[in-house]
């Protein structure tokens, strides 16, 4: 066990091998820095973390797949390249499963969003018709909660592209809340409403499947009240 100051400030650690590291992502926070960015991220704490504070040490941690800076929740990373590569060849087989509160009521309780998206020039995801220049990307919703005029809505994600979910749902006339790029929240409020709750994958050396599971967000029932974490599990896989 590392000395309580080398423990990763800020980040839940859920589960911890000498393979990979689950953690829960607080709103706010980048996966990975950019060029123009260099603020700390959950790499930069995660590889300081398994370094234990020792800056010569060769351990670090490889990035599996991101979430947007707003968005909070669950993610994977590996300790080995090795390990990095077999998460991401075999990333469908990994079920993903998010919660999320949009403007309005939604016409359909359930259903699938399917489009072909792409991105323009100024890193902006949209849908297209052109097959060619488009990923075909799919969203399974249903509604869990409807309260002054938002709704809570558990989401399956069964592609990961970019941007995905807030585009698919704001394309709709559902925007995110709090999303002031696909939205019309402009600095409106402090905090998208979108979190990665669980995930489920392939251990990639034992070969195990795993399964991870966050609670919703108290930012969440601010929006919508309270509502059981056993009815959301139940009513978003039925």
């Amino acid at each position: 066990m590392s000395a309580a100051k080398h423990h990763p400030k800020g980040l839940t650690v859920l589960y911890e091998d000498r393979d990979i590291i689950v953690i829960e992502k607080p709103c706010g926070l980048l996966t990975i820095g950019t060029g123009r960015d260099t603020t700390r991220t959950v790499h930069s704490i995660l590889n300081d973390y398994v370094r234990k504070g020792d800056p010569r040490s060769r351990n670090r941690v490889y990035i599996v797949h991101r979430l947007d800076r707003e968005t909070s929740g669950i993610l994977i990373l590996a300790k080995s390249e090795a390990n990095k590569i077999y998460l991401q060849e075999h990333w469908q087989e990994t079920d993903k499963h998010y919660v999320t509160v949009v403007h309005g009521i939604l016409a359909r309780k359930s259903g699938t969003i399917s489009s072909y998206l792409a991105e323009n020039s100024a890193m902006r995801v949209y849908s297209t018709s052109d097959h060619a220049q488009g990923k075909l990307s799919h969203t399974e919703y249903v509604v869990m909660k409807e309260h002054r005029g938002l709704s809570l809505l558990a989401i399956h994600l069964l592609t990961g592209r970019k941007h995905q979910i807030r585009v698919h749902l704001s394309e709709g006339g559902h925007a995110v809340v709090g999303d002031g790029k696909y939205g019309k929240d402009r600095n409106a409020r402090a905090n998208l409403a979108l979190h990665a709750r669980s995930l489920t994958f392939t251990h990639p050396v034992s070969g195990r499947r795993m399964a991870f599971e966050t609670g919703i967000p108290e930012y969440f029932t601010r929006l919508v009240g309270s509502i059981s974490p056993n009815e959301l599990t139940d009513k978003s896989r039925e």
